[in-house]
């Protein structure tokens, strides 16, 4: 449990050095008025993918690319895409995502209390309500399941592991520097997008280390949600896991930790959110993450870096979600 911990706190501290936890931040890159959080974003994915390919590569890490989320509706990616979907809304309506919850609580970000008590309520209602739910419709459903060699792009592709994490990230690197050319980074941490986009790949490489997995945080709901279900029929029987809520602790802990070390730039002010609004986001990042099995970490980092094809199928519902809110406020 502590190297849980450990690992969280590690993230928890790199994404509260990048600034782009704070809800402005977010917003403004829905928006498409700050480029902050999508360079920062590719820097860690893209790095996060060279770096677990080549632990892969050396034998200090055998993890398989992640499965896709069916639902059972209308395709073998279906939870990926609505819940992709789900999830960018609630990025747009709350300003956080399941990841950056936890560095906004940490570095003592108000709107960050709401959105968390939303998400641990999404969690609750995903674990007691919606999971059973689904699992019944999906063993309904006539869709047929993937088949296991279509799970990650180079076996898509027919290439090697290797030459394909070499262009995603070269291809993600090529993005990167468009953003620094054309000037659309307009804020800026504690230290600048490609610097914490790299701590954040350092944190993911640190969590493959010591604990043999990567890194994801929205689990920490599910998990949180069958802990209320357990206490309710009166702790009977083995408790629940929970490895994730560890490292969200960590989390936690580790942006306080640096939050408390040095002061951290507040780029942009905080947004006058209402309570209402910052609770249905949460409600929707969390019941949203576990449709699609994962999140901005889960899948947007380490699925990414595992070159997962449902991670890339999550990840762009996530942005056309939040693109599309974000449209319509």
């Amino acid at each position: 449990m502590l190297d849980s911990f450990l690992s969280g706190a590690a993230f928890g501290a790199a994404l509260a050095a990048t600034g782009m936890y704070q809800p402005a931040v977010i917003l403004a890159q829905m928006k498409l008025q700050n480029w902050q959080m999508v360079q920062t974003f590719l820097t860690a994915s893209g790095a996060s993918t060279l770096l677990v390919t080549l632990c892969q590569k050396l034998g200090y890490l055998h993890a398989k690319p992640r499965g896709y989320s069916s639902l059972g509706l209308f395709g073998p990616l279906d939870g990926n895409i609505l819940g992709g979907c789900l999830l960018g809304m609630g990025m747009t309506l709350s300003g956080s995502c399941p990841g950056t919850v936890f560095a906004q609580v940490g570095t003592g970000v108000s709107s960050g209390l709401y959105t968390l008590g939303g998400a641990v309520l999404g969690g609750i209602i995903w674990s007691n309500f919606l999971r059973s739910f689904f699992a019944s419709t999906k063993s309904k459903s006539k869709v047929a399941p993937p088949k296991s060699e279509n799970l990650s792009i180079y076996d898509m592709l027919g290439a090697s592991q290797g030459a394909t994490a070499v262009g995603v990230g070269a291809a993600f690197a090529v993005i990167v520097a468009a953003i620094s050319a054309l000037d659309l980074v307009k804020t800026k941490g504690l230290v600048n997008p490609l610097t914490g986009g790299l701590l954040i790949a350092g944190s993911q490489v640190f969590s493959a280390l010591v604990r043999g997995t990567l890194l994801g945080t929205s689990s920490s709901f599910e998990e949180l949600g069958d802990f209320v279900s357990w206490f309710l029929k009166g702790g009977k029987g083995k408790a629940p896991s929970s490895t994730t809520i560890a490292v969200v602790t960590g989390m936690i802990f580790g942006a306080l930790g640096l939050s408390l070390a040095t002061p951290l730039p507040q780029s942009l002010p905080n947004l006058p959110f209402s309570t209402a609004r910052l609770v249905i986001g949460g409600v929707l990042l969390a019941i949203g993450a576990r449709m699609g099995g994962g999140c901005t970490s889960g899948h947007g980092i380490s699925g990414i870096s595992l070159l997962s094809v449902s991670s890339f199928v999550t990840v762009a519902s996530m942005f056309a979600g939040a693109f599309g809110m974000a449209a319509v406020l």
